[in-house]
C-alpha cells in the first residue's frame, strides 16, 4: 500500500484535486490545498501546473512532514478529505453511433478485418483500425454498420465523435471532442478536469475497465487522433479518414469503389428487381457515372427509370459525389436551388430554417420544407442534435459543388450579399439570446429595438438557443473576420459571455475569443469592447488552466478599460486578475488585486456605467478578500471579511452567494478544527441552497457536515 506521506502519494493528491476544479466544490478543494501547503511549508508556494511542478511541491511537503508526525497526520487527514470524491461511473451502456443504413452491400472482407481486430486476444497493444476511403465511398458507413450490429464485444456501449473534416483548419479541438465522448459515457461536465491537458488522461481512466467501441470519424492525421487512443484491453477504436496517413500503428482497412455487380445489387435492394430490369438501357451509363460510390448510387436511385441521363457540367470533373450532386441539383425548384447554393458559402456546422430564411429572403416556413426536400435528395445531411429544431449540414464534396455553383450562377456580389445576410442573422440572434440569458449583466450589451429578435420563455431557454447555435456562432466570428467585418465579429464575441459563464464549453469558444481579442487590438484599441474581449478571453483561459496566457489577457483588459475610462470594467478586470491569483495560490497578490479593485469602485460616480451593480460588486470583493486572507493563514481577518460579505448578500437577497460565503466561513473554522462553529454555518448553507439545483455544492457541504459529526462528541 502506498505511504500517504510519500512524494508519489502527495503528488497524486495534488493532481487529483487539480483535476476536479470544474465545479464549485473542486475550486474550494484547490484553494484549501494551497492554503494547507503554505502552512506546512511555511511560505508561499506557487500552484503546480505541469506534472513536474506537482512533484516539486510534493517534495516540499514531504520534506516538512517526514520528521513531524503531527504534520504528517494532519496532511493524511486533509488528503483524505479533499480526495473524497467518487470516480464518475457514467451511465448505463448505450449506443451513440449515428443510425446505420438499411441496405449494406459488399464490404465482407473489411468487416472481417474489423472483427479480427476487435476480437483478438488482448496483448497490451491498442485495438485500433484505420478505415479509409474517398468521400462517398462509405468508410464512415462501414464503421457505423460494424458497431451497430448486435454483438457481445461491446457491452458497455459504442461512442462516436466527428473530428471535423479533412484538414487542420476544419478540425474540432481535442478538448471539445474529449468532452463529447465523456458526456456519452455519462460523465457530467462538472466532473471533468477543466484543463485540456488532463482530459486525455481522465478519458483513458474512465474507459480503462470498459468493453467499448470508439468511432473517430473524419480524421486527418495521427496527431489529431492520438489523444483519444488507449491500450485498455476492452476498447476497440475505429479511426475513419479519407486517405491513410503515417504515424498511426493501426490495422488499415481500405474502402474502395463497389464493383458493378455490387453496385447493381445495391440499386436492386433500394429500388427493386423490376426497376433495375426496366433500366437496362441506361444502367451502364449510370454505373459509370456513379463510379462505385454508394453515396452516388443512392442519390441516383430515383432516376433509374429515366429514359436518358441529363448532361453534366464539366466542373464536376469525374468526381462521383459532385456528379451526383449536379444531377440532383438540376431537379430542384428555383427556390430550393437558391437555398442549396447560398447556404454552402460557409461551412456552417448545423444551420436551421431560420438562418436559411434570412440568407435567401424566404419565409422560414418555406425554407423548412425546402431543407427537408434537399435532405431527402441527399444534398444535405441531417445533423445529430438533441434539439427539436431540425438542423442540417453539407457533406464536403456536395458543399464544394454547391459553393462552386453559387459563384458561377449567382456571382461574387450576390454571394457576398447573401453571406452578409447570414452573418447579420447570427449576430442578431446571438445579441438577443445573450441579453435574455443574462439581462442584468453589463458585459452583454442590449440589442437595439429593431433587432431585439425572438422573445424566449425564460433565461434557460435563451441559453439553450445559444448552446444550439454555438458552433455556428464560432464559425460566424471566423467568417466576419475573413469578410472584413470586425465590428460584427466583436459583437458576436461579446454575445458568447453567457455561454462562458453558465455553460463552459471554453475549448470550443476559445478560437472565436482569440479572434475577437486580435480584432479589438487592431481596430478598437483602448475601447470598452477591447476591455470586454480581453476579459472574456482571460476568463476562459483561467478555467482551462492556461494561467500564463490568462494573466496577460487580464492585464490587457485592465489597460483597455482604464484607457476607455470605464471604471466598472477596470475594477472587474483587476478582480479577474485577483481570482487568477487565487488559483495560482498567490494569495497576497490576490488580496492586493481585490483591494485595488475596491479602490477603483469607490471612484464610481452616480452617472457611471455599472453604478447599479455596485453593492453586489463590493460584496463579492469582500468575499474574495476573505478567501485570500484564508489562503494566507489569517483566519480571524478572513472571517471578518466573509461576515461582512455575508451581511451584504443577505440584505440583497442573493441566496446563491449567501450560501457560497457561508461555506467559505465554515471552511475557515474547519481549518482550525472548530467543528462546533462550522456546523451551524454548514446547515444554513444547505437550507439556503434547497431547490437551487446546486448538486455539487450540496454534496461538498454534506461531506463537510459528516466531518463535523465525526469529530463532534
Amino acid at each position: 500500500m502506498l505511504d500517504p506521506t510519500s512524494v508519489a502519494a502527495i503528488s497524486a493528491v495534488l493532481g487529483a484535486v487539480g483535476s476536479g476544479m470544474a465545479n464549485e466544490a473542486g475550486k474550494w478543494a484547490w484553494e484549501s490545498t494551497g492554503g494547507f501547503v503554505r502552512r506546512i511549508v511555511g511560505r508561499e508556494v506557487p500552484a503546480p501546473v505541469a506534472p513536474g511542478d506537482r512533484d516539486d511541491v510534493a517534495r516540499m511537503v514531504h520534506d516538512q512532514i517526514r520528521s513531524n508526525p503531527q504534520l504528517a497526520a494532519s496532511w493524511s487527514a486533509f488528503a483524505t478529505r479533499v480526495q473524497d470524491n467518487p470516480t464518475p461511473v457514467g451511465a448505463a451502456a448505450r449506443s451513440h453511433l449515428p443510425a446505420s443504413i438499411r441496405f449494406f452491400t459488399d464490404r465482407k472482407e473489411a468487416m472481417k478485418q474489423l472483427q479480427r481486430e476487435a476480437s483478438r486476444r488482448a496483448d497490451g497493444r491498442p485495438r485500433l483500425a484505420l478505415v479509409h476511403g474517398p468521400d462517398g465511398m462509405g468508410s464512415s458507413t462501414l464503421a457505423v454498420h460494424f458497431g451497430s450490429r448486435p454483438t457481445r464485444l461491446f457491452p458497455d456501449g459504442q461512442i462516436y465523435a466527428d473530428l471535423g473534416g479533412g484538414g487542420a483548419g476544419s478540425a474540432r479541438d481535442v478538448g471539445t471532442v474529449l468532452r463529447t465522448l465523456l458526456r456519452q459515457l455519462g460523465v457530467r461536465d462538472e466532473e471533468m478536469p477543466p484543463a485540456t491537458d488532463r482530459l486525455g488522461e481522465f478519458f483513458r481512466h474512465c474507459v480503462a475497465d470498459r468493453r467499448l467501441l470508439v468511432v473517430l470519424d473524419h480524421a486527418h492525421s495521427a496527431a489529431q487522433v492520438r489523444p483519444f487512443l488507449t491500450s485498455a484491453p476492452g476498447v476497440f477504436t475505429i479511426v475513419v479518414a479519407r486517405t491513410p496517413f503515417p504515424g498511426l500503428d493501426a490495422v488499415r482497412v481500405p474502402v474502395g469503389p463497389l464493383t458493378d455487380r455490387d453496385a447493381v445489387r445495391l440499386l436492386t435492394d433500394i429500388t427493386g428487381k423490376s426497376a433495375v430490369a426496366a433500366a437496362r438501357a441506361t444502367l451502364p451509363s449510370l454505373l459509370d457515372r456513379c463510379g462505385g460510390s454508394p453515396y452516388a448510387l443512392r442519390a441516383a436511385a430515383d432516376r433509374l427509370s429515366a429514359p436518358t441521363l441529363p448532361p453534366r457540367s464539366a466542373a464536376v470533373n469525374g468526381d462521383p459525389v459532385q456528379g451526383a450532386a449536379e444531377d440532383n441539383y438540376q431537379l430542384l425548384t428555383p427556390e430550393a436551388g437558391t437555398l442549396y447554393r447560398l447556404m454552402a458559402l460557409r461551412g456552417w456546422p448545423a444551420f436551421d430554417a431560420a438562418a436559411a430564411g434570412r440568407t435567401t429572403g424566404l419565409d422560414p416556413a418555406v425554407t423548412a420544407g425546402l431543407l427537408e426536400d434537399l435532405a431527402d435528395r441527399m444534398l444535405l445531411e441531417r445533423s445529430r442534435s438533441g434539439s427539436d429544431n431540425r438542423r442540417y449540414h453539407y457533406r464536403p464534396g456536395v458543399r464544394a459543388h454547391a459553393e462552386a455553383t453559387a459563384i458561377r450562377v449567382d456571382g461574387i456580389a450576390a454571394c457576398s450579399a447573401a453571406l452578409a445576410r447570414t452573418l447579420l442573422a447570427y449576430a442578431d440572434l446571438a445579441a438577443s439570446a445573450a441579453h435574455q440569458a443574462l439581462p442584468e449583466s453589463w458585459r452583454v450589451p442590449a440589442p437595439s429595438d429593431e433587432r431585439s429578435g425572438q422573445v424566449y420563455e425564460d433565461r434557460g431557454a435563451a441559453l439553450d438557443v445559444l448552446l444550439a447555435e454555438s458552433g455556428n456562432l464560432v464559425e460566424a466570428v471566423r467568417c466576419a473576420e475573413e469578410s472584413g467585418q470586425p465590428d460584427t465579429a466583436v459583437h458576436l464575441c461579446r454575445s458568447l459571455w453567457p455561454l462562458q459563464l453558465k455553460a463552459g464549453h471554453h475549448e470550443m469558444l476559445l478560437p472565436a475569443l482569440r479572434i475577437g481579442a486580435r480584432l479589438v487590438d487592431s481596430h478598437l484599441p483602448g475601447s470598452l469592447d477591447a476591455g470586454a474581449l480581453h476579459a472574456q478571453l482571460a476568463h476562459s483561459l483561467t478555467e482551462l488552466g492556461r494561467w500564463e496566457e490568462a494573466e496577460a489577457e487580464s492585464l490587457a483588459a485592465a489597460r483597455a478599460e482604464e484607457s476607455a475610462g470605464h471604471k466598472r470594467g477596470h475594477a472587474s478586470a483587476v478582480e479577474f486578475l485577483g481570482l487568477l491569483r487565487l488559483r495560482q495560490w498567490r494569495y497576497q497578490e490576490a488580496y492586493e488585486c481585490f483591494e485595488e479593485a475596491g479602490d477603483i469602485l469607490s471612484t464610481l460616480g452616480a452617472h457611471d456605467e455599472g453604478t447599479a451593480d455596485l453593492p453586489r460588486a463590493e460584496a463579492l470583493l469582500e468575499r474574495h478578500r476573505g478567501r485570500a486572507l484564508r489562503g494566507l493563514g489569517r483566519g480571524a481577518e478572513a472571517r471578518e471579511r466573509l461576515e461582512s460579505a455575508l451581511r451584504r448578500f443577505r440584505v440583497s437577497g442573493d441566496t446563491y452567494n449567501t450560501a457560497r460565503t457561508l461555506t467559505d466561513l465554515a471552511e475557515t473554522w474547519l481549518d482550525g478544527e472548530d467543528t462546533e462553529a462550522a456546523l451551524p454555518l454548514i446547515d444554513e448553507a444547505i437550507a439556503t441552497l434547497d431547490g437551487q439545483r446546486a448538486e455539487y455544492h450540496l454534496t461538498h457541504l454534506r461531506r463537510m457536515r459528516e466531518r463535523c459529526m465525526t469529530v463532534t462528541p
